[in-house]
């Protein structure tokens, strides 16, 4: 199994034939700052077979760069509760999936929902994605839960888990400021790590947007997922375009 960092929280995985991108976007929205690391047409990084979507924020969901780069029938796959709305954006081939479903993707490769909390408490996904005596987990913008022990017993151990580190804290118009992180703290994500067993953390969610008041990013944040992961995880920094195979 190939796992390529896409930008920001999107990662594209291959598995002999087969290849799935979770959550891919080509830009952020000015309101955010725009983006901070450069960003690129999905087409830039070649086919899909299946798109999988964690929630339908928009720095998560982009269908026109999906139908751009895949076509509009490209099989897209949301938690079930959006699958309406994912279709009224121009997707022709979307699946609702519910929390603990499971489904195949070109007979080698078994893909399951998991509940994941949203840092604005719309519906969100986690994807368990396993292959070729592989298995990886993407948890979107997750916050801090109590799933993480039922996951490990459950769906685990991971060889490598995909989760936000940036504790972003938002500061959005006609909401009441609560200071407190949307995502995962570098701490917090290895925690949650840990706790699944994972061989590594591939940190996601961090580096592309910064846009204080609106948006503001946890600082520090390598020294700190170093810090906090001596002993427990390993740490796999890669960047957009690069590779890690497991």
């Amino acid at each position: 199994m190939i796992i390529q960092r896409l930008p920001w929280a999107g990662i594209r995985i291959s598995e002999g034939d087969i290849v799935i991108v979770i959550d891919p976007i080509s830009r952020i929205l000015e309101e955010f700052g725009g983006a901070h690391e450069p960003m690129y047409p999905l087409s830039f990084f070649g086919n899909a077979d299946a798109v999988l979507i964690t929630h339908l924020h928009e720095d998560h969901f982009d269908p026109d760069a999906i139908i751009k780069a895949y076509g509009a029938a490209i099989p897209v796959y949301v938690p079930n509760e959006v699958a309406e709305t994912a279709r009224a954006a121009g997707l022709t081939n979307v699946n609702g999936v519910a929390v603990g479903m499971s489904f195949e993707i070109g007979g080698d490769v078994k893909v399951t929902a998991l509940p994941s909390v949203d840092g604005l408490g719309d519906v969100q996904s986690a994807w368990v994605v396993e292959g070729g005596g592989r298995k990886v987990i993407h948890c979107g913008d997750t916050l801090w839960h109590g799933y993480w022990w039922g996951f490990a017993k459950n769906y685990g151990p991971f060889d490598a888990a995909f989760l936000p580190v940036n504790g972003a804290v938002l500061r959005l118009p006609g909401m009441l400021p609560s200071g407190q992180p949307i995502c995962l703290t570098p701490e917090q994500a290895v925690a949650a790590a840990a706790i699944l067993g994972a061989v590594r953390l591939v940190p996601i969610h961090y580096g592309t947007m910064q846009n204080p008041p609106i948006y503001i990013e946890t600082p520090d944040i390598a020294d700190r997922l170093a810090a906090a992961s001596e002993g427990k995880v390993n740490i796999s920094m890669i960047k957009a375009t690069e590779t890690v195979t497991l």
